[in-house]
């Protein structure tokens, strides 16, 4: 795999259209404004969680109503390109329920947002049955939604949706109680998911000789295109499990852009993470490692590169997590620890890679 970007900066994902220095401003401002809106704590309506955490909750009357948005980004122009539509719907309820369940959260229902350039019949049904293949594994409702065709706004279209859950107020998931010595257990992703295509698009087929989408990915038997395109996992039946028979599960976290510095999202100021056995990741990542020279740092930063999803749980009950995992044929390792760590770092050894908000750098 080559290393010719500089490791320092998120430089091919900012060149690819992405640039995520300026969106984190943009946001900072953003929650100044909106976090006024908020009713006094411990009034109805008060919310519960800092923005920044994967899901909020909201105090109603007692009850702890989670929610969260998220789309499924540049992914529709591989849908596109591919004149596929019956799975990114698939997608969009994934990247909702997963955010939701890192919370502690039951998920209970979602409504999609679809904007469209013109509408066409056959594609919304084509969206719709991956949006319901996405609900049934999920478990969850399609409540109502939006379709809105905005000829001069939209190119092609764009999808997304919020859902909402339950958690009971005193048991909401964040990271607070996290020790040194936890276990950290990495549940295997379906490959790219639904984060970075804009770079790999960039990596694929804005270059002097474009790949095919029938290119093959090498160690697969899938094409380019079908790779890219492979919805993803929806994780909540096997971590609703999870959470009903584990009690010393200590913190949830969605791999998805940002890769493993999600882990750094939760509440405990002193929680660092050391993560030395991941597995062997998907061909797709060296391919796009290769044809967009990008570093290991930047891949580290932009993709989940194999782990889709982590629990944290107590060194005792690392046996019952596996064995609720392979109930429910996911693969899963032990992948890292916890350890006592001020600046909330995220180590990668054998990468010689260091972390923290949302840069690696070398050690």
């Amino acid at each position: 795999m080559t290393t010719n970007h500089p490791p320092m900066s998120q430089a091919a994902y900012r060149d690819s259209g992405v640039d995520t220095d300026e969106a984190e401003i943009g946001l900072a401002r953003l929650i100044s404004r909106i976090t006024h809106t908020w009713p006094p704590r411990g009034s109805f309506g008060g919310v519960q969680l800092p923005i920044g955490y994967f899901a909020n909750v909201i105090d109603i009357g007692g009850i702890g109503l989670a929610i969260c948005t998220d789309g499924v980004g540049s992914k529709v122009i591989i849908a596109q390109s591919m004149q596929r539509y019956d799975t990114i719907g698939i997608d969009c309820i994934a990247m909702n329920v997963n955010d939701l369940i890192c919370v502690g959260a039951q998920p209970i229902s979602l409504v999609d947002y679809i904007a469209v350039e013109q509408a066409n019949a056959q594609i919304l049904e084509a969206i719709a049955i991956g949006l319901a293949e996405g609900a049934d594994q999920a478990g969850i409702s399609i409540s109502g939604g939006e379709t809105a065709q905005l000829e001069d706004v939209v190119h092609g279209f764009d999808l997304a949706g919020t859902a909402v859950g339950t958690v009971p107020l005193d048991k909401i998931l964040t990271g607070g109680h996290l020790e040194p010595g936890d276990r950290i257990i990495g549940i295997h992703s379906s490959g790219i998911h639904s984060n970075g295509l804009t770079l790999a698009r960039q990596a694929f087929f804005k270059r002097a000789e474009p790949l095919p989408l029938d290119h093959p990915v090498p160690g697969t038997n899938a094409s380019l295109g079908d790779e890219l395109l492979r919805p993803t996992l929806i994780y909540v039946r096997e971590v609703m499990e999870i959470l009903r028979q584990v009690s010393s599960v200590k913190a949830l976290a969605h791999i998805t852009s940002d890769g493993l510095l999600n882990l750094a999202r939760v509440e405990h100021p002193r929680a660092g993470f050391v993560i030395d056995e991941m597995p062997e990741p998907p061909g797709i990542f060296a391919m796009i490692q290769q044809y967009g020279e990008v570093s290991t740092a930047e891949m580290f930063e932009v993709y989940n590169m194999g782990v889709g999803f982590c629990v944290i749980v107590s060194e005792p009950d690392v046996g019952s997590v596996l064995s609720i995992l392979e109930k429910h044929d996911r693969k899963a390792w032990v992948i890292g620890k916890v350890i006592d760590d001020p600046t909330k770092g995220v180590y990668l050894p054998r990468q010689r890679l260091v972390g923290h908000k949302k840069r690696f750098l070398p050690e």
